[in-house]
């Protein structure tokens, strides 16, 4: 594991391990008396992104699901993706994404630049004002369990790294994929359903943790590929 995978695994670690992390989630959700945030519908709306028959193409759906992350698909971009040729091009990369595997038990060919996953994040950041962000949250409702939900909060708290997909692979990995157990155990200690991936548990307490002040001390994030 490189040092930048081990330092961020570090970070990840050590907002896991209080109970806190299990308040985060369950307000996330709504499961402590007051309303869920819109994103606890992210994965869950329509069926699911990665549901059999739309696992491999656009739906509107998927473009109303990201707006409970805060962010829009402009028109543009979603007639392109929803009826254009960048759609039919996404959904043949798509077809080469796992959709039922976790990030911690594909290999990083999976993840690393040039493979079908890079590919197609680097297919809809070139969509008309749809930027890293947007593109992976995008890739994120297709491809829950491998793709992780990424913005400037989370990527603020964690120092800004030059990359992410394939440190946190490597960190979710190591030590007999102990990150990734953690994640599915505080999954199940905070009581939210088995359909929320350890990656969605993993950027919902990163998110929390770091949301307050990321909008207190107005940091900027800067873009930055996801591999």
């Amino acid at each position: 594991m490189t040092a930048e995978s081990s330092r961020l695994g570090d970070i990840v670690r050590s907002h896991l391990g209080s109970e806190r992390a299990v308040v985060a989630l369950r307000r996330y959700f709504g499961l402590e008396g007051g309303a869920p945030y819109t994103g606890a519908r992210f994965e869950h709306l329509g069926g699911g992104g990665d549901r059999g028959g739309v696992a491999d193409v656009v739906t509107a759906e998927d473009l109303v699901a990201v707006q409970m992350l805060s962010v829009t698909v402009p028109p543009k971009a979603a007639l392109e993706l929803l009826e254009g040729e960048r759609g039919t091009l996404l959904s043949e990369l798509l077809t080469r994404i796992p959709a039922d595997a976790d990030m911690a038990e594909v290999d990083a060919a999976e993840l690393d630049t040039g493979s079908a996953a890079d590919q197609a994040w680097k297919l809809l950041r070139g969509a008309d004002d749809v930027g890293w962000v947007k593109a992976g949250k995008l890739l994120a409702r297709k491809r829950p369990r491998l793709i992780p939900v990424y913005d400037n909060v989370v990527k603020c708290l964690l120092g800004r790294p030059p990359a992410f997909w394939l440190p946190l692979h490597a960190a979710l990995r190591a030590d007999n994929h102990a990150l990734h157990h953690t994640l599915l155990d505080l999954r199940k200690r905070a009581g939210i359903p088995e359909t929320v991936s350890a990656l969605r548990v993993c950027d919902i307490v990163l998110w929390m943790a770091h949301e307050q002040d990321h909008k207190a001390r107005r940091c900027a994030g800067h873009g930055t590929l996801p591999v």
